[in-house]
Protein backbone atom coordinates (compact mmCIF):
# COMPACT_ATOMS: atom_id res chain seq x y z
CA UNK A 1 0.00 0.00 0.00
CA UNK A 2 1.77 3.67 -1.01
CA UNK A 3 1.16 6.32 1.50
CA UNK A 4 0.15 9.62 0.52
CA UNK A 5 0.49 12.90 2.54
CA UNK A 6 -2.86 14.44 4.33
CA UNK A 7 -3.29 17.43 6.80
CA UNK A 8 -4.97 18.02 9.54
CA UNK A 9 -6.13 21.54 10.29
CA UNK A 10 -7.57 21.48 13.85
CA UNK A 11 -9.77 24.53 14.74
CA UNK A 12 -9.77 26.81 17.82
CA UNK A 13 -6.46 24.74 19.31
CA UNK A 14 -4.38 26.60 22.04
CA UNK A 15 -5.76 29.99 21.03
CA UNK A 16 -5.81 31.93 24.18
CA UNK A 17 -6.42 29.65 27.32
CA UNK A 18 -8.98 27.91 25.35
CA UNK A 19 -8.51 23.80 23.97
CA UNK A 20 -5.49 23.43 24.62
CA UNK A 21 -3.61 20.37 23.20
CA UNK A 22 0.32 19.38 23.55
CA UNK A 23 1.08 18.80 19.92
CA UNK A 24 3.24 15.52 21.71
CA UNK A 25 -0.75 14.12 22.79
CA UNK A 26 -1.78 15.29 19.41
CA UNK A 27 0.65 13.73 17.21
CA UNK A 28 0.61 10.39 19.09
CA UNK A 29 -3.15 10.14 19.00
CA UNK A 30 -2.97 10.61 15.46
CA UNK A 31 -0.33 7.77 15.16
CA UNK A 32 -3.01 5.50 17.11
CA UNK A 33 -5.54 5.54 14.64
CA UNK A 34 -3.32 4.00 12.29
CA UNK A 35 -1.09 7.18 10.49
CA UNK A 36 2.50 7.21 9.84
CA UNK A 37 5.02 9.89 10.12
CA UNK A 38 3.08 12.01 11.93
CA UNK A 39 4.34 16.05 12.76
CA UNK A 40 2.92 18.60 13.64
CA UNK A 41 3.51 22.61 12.80
CA UNK A 42 3.55 25.53 15.32
CA UNK A 43 1.52 24.90 18.30
CA UNK A 44 -2.24 25.37 16.92
CA UNK A 45 -3.23 22.34 14.96
CA UNK A 46 -1.85 21.13 11.89
CA UNK A 47 -0.71 18.12 11.91
CA UNK A 48 0.85 16.31 8.49
CA UNK A 49 0.51 12.43 8.15
CA UNK A 50 0.98 9.43 5.92
CA UNK A 51 -1.85 6.90 5.74
CA UNK A 52 -2.95 4.85 2.47
CA UNK A 53 -5.88 6.00 0.08
CA UNK A 54 -8.19 7.16 2.71
CA UNK A 55 -11.64 9.32 3.28
CA UNK A 56 -11.02 12.85 4.35
CA UNK A 57 -14.24 13.61 6.06
CA UNK A 58 -13.77 9.91 7.47
CA UNK A 59 -10.40 10.97 9.11
CA UNK A 60 -11.33 14.61 10.03
CA UNK A 61 -14.08 12.60 11.85
CA UNK A 62 -12.32 9.67 13.48
CA UNK A 63 -9.36 12.46 14.39
CA UNK A 64 -12.27 14.34 16.23
CA UNK A 65 -13.76 11.77 18.45
CA UNK A 66 -10.65 10.56 19.47
CA UNK A 67 -9.45 14.01 20.69
CA UNK A 68 -12.71 14.15 22.59
CA UNK A 69 -12.25 10.42 23.98
CA UNK A 70 -8.78 10.78 24.52
CA UNK A 71 -7.78 14.48 25.38
CA UNK A 72 -11.25 16.25 26.16
CA UNK A 73 -11.18 18.64 23.62
CA UNK A 74 -13.83 18.91 21.10
CA UNK A 75 -12.57 20.40 17.92
CA UNK A 76 -13.70 20.58 14.40
CA UNK A 77 -11.09 18.96 12.31
CA UNK A 78 -10.59 19.46 8.04
CA UNK A 79 -8.67 17.07 6.42
CA UNK A 80 -7.24 18.00 2.71
CA UNK A 81 -4.62 15.61 1.01
CA UNK A 82 -1.49 17.04 -0.55
CA UNK A 83 -2.54 17.05 -4.28
CA UNK A 84 -6.04 19.63 -2.57
CA UNK A 85 -3.03 21.56 -0.57
CA UNK A 86 -1.07 21.73 -3.31
CA UNK A 87 -4.36 23.23 -5.35
CA UNK A 88 -5.45 25.80 -2.68
CA UNK A 89 -1.89 27.19 -3.32
CA UNK A 90 -1.91 27.55 -6.78
CA UNK A 91 -4.98 29.01 -6.54
CA UNK A 92 -4.45 32.18 -5.04
CA UNK A 93 -5.15 34.82 -7.21
CA UNK A 94 -4.40 37.44 -4.16
CA UNK A 95 -0.81 36.83 -3.91
CA UNK A 96 0.74 39.30 -6.23
CA UNK A 97 -1.22 41.59 -3.79
CA UNK A 98 0.17 40.50 -0.57
CA UNK A 99 3.43 42.08 1.04
CA UNK A 100 3.15 40.58 4.28
CA UNK A 101 2.30 36.79 4.06
CA UNK A 102 1.51 36.67 7.68
CA UNK A 103 -1.73 38.70 6.77
CA UNK A 104 -2.70 36.87 3.98
CA UNK A 105 -5.24 34.53 4.96
CA UNK A 106 -6.59 31.31 3.50
CA UNK A 107 -10.21 30.01 4.34
CA UNK A 108 -10.21 26.46 3.77
CA UNK A 109 -13.98 25.72 2.46
CA UNK A 110 -15.77 22.63 2.74
CA UNK A 111 -17.81 22.20 0.30
CA UNK A 112 -19.33 23.77 -3.39
CA UNK A 113 -22.40 24.90 -1.18
CA UNK A 114 -19.91 27.13 1.18
CA UNK A 115 -18.11 28.40 -2.07
CA UNK A 116 -21.23 29.19 -3.38
CA UNK A 117 -22.51 30.97 -0.31
CA UNK A 118 -19.78 33.39 -0.22
CA UNK A 119 -19.27 34.62 -3.65
CA UNK A 120 -21.16 37.41 -3.11
CA UNK A 121 -18.51 38.80 -0.59
CA UNK A 122 -16.13 38.76 -3.80
CA UNK A 123 -18.09 41.98 -5.51
CA UNK A 124 -17.66 44.14 -2.21
CA UNK A 125 -15.56 46.52 -2.20
CA UNK A 126 -13.13 45.84 0.85
CA UNK A 127 -10.83 49.10 0.23
CA UNK A 128 -7.47 48.39 0.85
CA UNK A 129 -7.67 44.89 1.38
CA UNK A 130 -8.99 41.93 -0.89
CA UNK A 131 -11.18 38.55 -1.02
CA UNK A 132 -11.00 35.99 -3.90
CA UNK A 133 -12.36 32.40 -3.89
CA UNK A 134 -11.09 29.46 -5.63
CA UNK A 135 -12.19 25.86 -6.06
CA UNK A 136 -10.97 24.71 -2.23
CA UNK A 137 -10.36 28.11 -0.78
CA UNK A 138 -11.22 31.92 -0.20
CA UNK A 139 -8.36 33.99 -0.23
CA UNK A 140 -8.13 37.16 2.05
CA UNK A 141 -5.58 39.67 2.03
CA UNK A 142 -5.85 41.84 5.20
CA UNK A 143 -3.26 44.98 5.06
CA UNK A 144 -4.18 46.67 8.35
CA UNK A 145 -3.97 42.98 10.28
CA UNK A 146 -6.08 40.12 10.40
CA UNK A 147 -8.00 41.45 13.43
CA UNK A 148 -8.81 44.87 11.84
CA UNK A 149 -10.03 42.88 8.58
CA UNK A 150 -13.77 43.70 7.56
CA UNK A 151 -13.48 40.69 4.76
CA UNK A 152 -12.14 38.06 7.23
CA UNK A 153 -14.71 39.30 9.97
CA UNK A 154 -17.36 38.98 7.23
CA UNK A 155 -16.01 35.53 5.91
CA UNK A 156 -15.91 34.03 9.32
CA UNK A 157 -19.25 35.02 10.38
CA UNK A 158 -20.65 33.84 6.85
CA UNK A 159 -18.93 30.27 6.97
CA UNK A 160 -19.26 29.75 10.69
CA UNK A 161 -17.82 26.81 12.37
CA UNK A 162 -17.47 24.85 9.13
CA UNK A 163 -14.20 26.53 8.11
CA UNK A 164 -10.52 27.17 9.63
CA UNK A 165 -8.04 29.28 8.10
CA UNK A 166 -4.31 29.74 8.57
CA UNK A 167 -2.20 32.20 6.67
CA UNK A 168 0.17 32.04 3.59
CA UNK A 169 3.30 31.28 5.45
CA UNK A 170 1.85 28.22 7.24
CA UNK A 171 0.11 27.05 4.11
CA UNK A 172 3.39 26.55 2.41
CA UNK A 173 4.99 24.95 5.43
CA UNK A 174 2.50 22.00 5.51
CA UNK A 175 3.09 22.04 1.94
CA UNK A 176 6.89 22.30 2.38
CA UNK A 177 6.28 18.85 5.26
CA UNK A 178 4.20 17.04 3.00
CA UNK A 179 6.74 17.07 0.45
CA UNK A 180 9.76 16.24 2.47
CA UNK A 181 10.74 12.60 2.44
CA UNK A 182 9.00 10.07 5.38
CA UNK A 183 11.47 9.76 8.41
CA UNK A 184 12.36 6.45 9.01
CA UNK A 185 12.05 5.21 12.37
CA UNK A 186 14.10 2.68 13.38
CA UNK A 187 13.88 0.01 16.32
Amino acid sequence: MTSKRYIALLRGINVGRAKRVAMADLRTLVAELGHTDVRSLLNSGNIVFGAGDINPLGAAKAIEEAMVLKLGVAARVMVLDDAVLAAVLAENTLLPLSTDHARLLVFLLPDAAARAAIAPLCERDWGEGALAVGQHAAYVWCPDGVLDSPAAAALGKQLGDTTTSRNWNTLCKLYALCTEAPRITRM
